[in-house]
């Protein structure tokens, strides 16, 4: 039977499961460029809701464009469809590998020639992506008419093309990220595309007048992304070892982040999607900050919760203090806690600590082991990335502080790294406004860390928080007698009057967007 041949209505053929097929591979590969669009400018721009939002927005608006497009096209509608596949795959495909390479050529802070870039491509490939369905219905409709009206036309066409998305949806943060990463992941989509013109040229071979250049396109196309997938490792090898101007020594996507470290000559570094989270030449300026104020005012802490801070030199901190029994780390990624236990080299900038039997580490999400615990702590560490998503900026609310709140014994400390109060002034006294709003008192104070500059820290609870006198043997920052000038706030970073934080509002992660963006 031929492709022209309308079909019998006693069951589906060949060409038209193929072409429904086609329908679902369609749409799994364009929500993949769609995605890898977005996390590539979250990664790279900085991890906030609006990159995301701006490139769906855009990719939603270009396939629009591309359906409205596809009404101008009335011949040869096979061989139109198969040079969209390619165009899709080829372009779609290598965008990421090509958003790389850009991005490490740039000068540092040029962000302009790279934004231009992404969303040029994003129009381009949502526009092509927004043509292929419209003309899929109308080759389904040309070539098998008896069996489909338009309203079953319809129906299955946006059932395949909805279960690609789902799929894609799932797979893509669990599977295709975490074991092949962002480049490899376009490139082998960019291959299913091509695959489909490849059966698309067979399925109607007998009425495409040019075949043999349409299969040298094909040839070439397979043969380019094929190419990209066999040097994909080694391009995004070169592009980080340019961005992060050091030796990487490891790197992995989790389903939650992307994981580097560095090795150079001043040390080593930690970055989550690209953004730094210490420095080991001057970490310990930050977490002797963070923790030894609150371990120490309390006095004999036994039972200490972190939150966070996966890279275990919290729980060094408060591995100092011979009264504490029990650690509990909630981390919500496991590779984080792993990696810094199993690296030697890792490991021993935390002091293996990590592996002492006095830890337990729980790999869930803040927020939610939270709201299902009823143990209290005598002091509550929370050391989580900056507010510069709605996913992370649900642990700096006030819903989140009522249940540190509940779970802080009497003479509780929390304490919690908040942003620079210098360059992000509004969103580190946004924070102090949300813990007060929760009923704790807020004890704001300041540290310089070279690798950061002036940072910010808040000590939550229910009783005034006083100095402590004493810190324990072998600090290499923090005394009793520099503890007062941290406490101190000059002019420019004095509180200013801000809302507070919550579920419904989000505030903070805007503030946060907006002081973090004027330096980016």
């Amino acid at each position: 039977m031929s492709a022209d041949t309308p079909t019998a209505k006693h069951g589906p053929s060949l060409a038209e499961l193929l072409l429904l097929a086609s329908v679902f591979v369609i749409a799994a590969c364009g929500l993949v460029y769609e995605l890898a669009a977005g996390a590539l400018a979250s990664y790279l721009l900085g991890d906030s809701v609006l990159q995301f939002s701006t490139v769906i927005g855009v990719y939603l608006f270009a396939m629009g464009l591309g359906s409205w497009l596809s009404r101008f096209v009335e011949r040869q509608l096979v061989g139109v469809f198969l040079q969209v596949e390619l165009l899709v795959g080829v372009i779609g495909g290598l965008m990421p590998a090509a958003l790389f390479v850009v991005h490490s050529l740039l000068p540092p802070g040029e962000a302009t020639v790279f934004r231009v870039l992404l969303y040029a491509l994003v129009l381009l490939v949502g526009t092509l992506v927004g043509l292929e369905i419209p003309l899929v219905m109308r080759i389904l409709k040309r070539h098998f008419s008896a069996r489909y009206g338009l309203k079953d036309l319809v129906s299955q066409v946006l059932t395949f093309d909805y279960l690609g998305a789902l799929l894609v949806a799932l797979a893509f943060p669990l599977v295709l990220v975490p074991h092949l990463g962002l480049v490899r992941t376009g490139v082998a989509f960019g291959l299913l595309n091509v695959v489909v013109a490849v059966w698309a040229l067979w399925l109607f071979r007998a009425e495409l007048r040019a075949r043999a250049s349409l299969t040298a396109a094909c040839t070439f196309s397979f043969a380019l992304l094929l190419a990209a997938l066999l040097g994909a490792e080694r391009l995004t090898t070169w592009a980080e070892d340019r961005f992060y101007g050091e030796d990487i020594v490891f790197k992995q996507s989790s389903a939650y982040q992307r994981i580097v470290v560095t090795e150079g000559r001043a040390g080593t570094r930690l970055f989550l999607n690209g953004n730094l989270q210490f420095h080991s030449k001057d970490e310990y300026r930050y977490h002797e900050s963070l923790v030894q104020p609150a371990m120490a005012a309390h006095g004999a802490p036994k039972r200490v919760l972190v939150l966070g801070g996966g890279d275990g030199m919290a729980v060094r901190e408060v591995l100092r203090h011979a009264s504490v029994e029990q650690v509990t780390l909630v981390e919500l990624d496991p590779l984080m806690t792993t990696l810094f236990r199993e690296s030697p080299k890792l490991a021993a900038l935390n002091g293996h600590a990590l592996s002492s039997p006095k830890l337990r580490i729980v790999n869930a999400d803040a927020f939610g082991w939270l709201e299902q615990q009823a143990e209290t702590f005598d002091v509550i560490v929370i050391d989580f990335p900056d507010p510069s998503n709605f996913a992370l900026g649900k642990l700096y609310t006030a819903s989140f502080y009522e249940l540190v709140d509940q779970h802080l014994s009497a003479g509780g400390y929390a304490v919690v790294q908040t942003t620079s109060p210098l360059i992000a002034r509004r969103s580190f006294w946004t924070v102090v406004t949300t813990i007060e709003s929760v009923g704790l008192t807020a004890t704001p104070y300041h540290a310089h860390v070279p690798s950061f500059g002036e940072w910010g820290f808040i000590i939550a609870s229910r009783r005034p928080f006083r100095p402590p006198t004493q810190f324990p043997p072998g600090l290499r920052f923090i005394t009793p007698a520099s503890l007062p000038a941290l406490l101190d706030f000059p002019p420019d970073m004095a509180r200013v009057p801000t809302e507070v934080n919550r579920l419904s509002n989000q505030v903070l992660v805007q503030e946060f967007e907006a002081e973090w963006g004027k330096v980016h």
